[in-house]
């Protein structure tokens, strides 16, 4: 079994997906390929993969895309003018990052 660390590059490997994965809901086709950087390791079966945005499948990179304006638009109607304007541009057009929770055996280095 491999060992991760933090800032490790990643990539997610092509294999089949059992009766165990959808039960555990750790492994599904559309991890396949992915690649990133390990964000946290919290076991063998817990790797938090920051996902590069350009690694994204198109279907999937336009889902974060909207999903992401929603979060902010959510988040700026929740808050003040004043509070609004507390706040950096950056801030205010913040970028969610799209993380996977994956077993250490399903990760190869990138």
């Amino acid at each position: 079994m491999a060992r991760w660390k933090e800032n490790d590059r990643v990539h997610v490997i092509d294999r089949p997906v059992t009766l165990e994965d959808r039960k555990s809901n750790r492994y599904f086709e559309h991890m396949v390929g992915q690649v990133g950087t390990v964000q946290a390791v919290y076991g063998p079966d817990e790797v938090a993969v920051k996902v590069d945005p350009e690694a994204l499948s198109k279907v999937a990179r336009e889902v974060h895309t909207e999903s992401t304006k929603r979060m902010r638009d959510r988040f700026l109607g929740m808050i003040s003018e004043e509070q609004k304007g507390k706040l950096t541009p950056e801030e205010l057009a913040f970028h969610a990052n799209y993380v996977l929770l994956v077993r250490s055996d399903d990760l190869e280095k990138a």
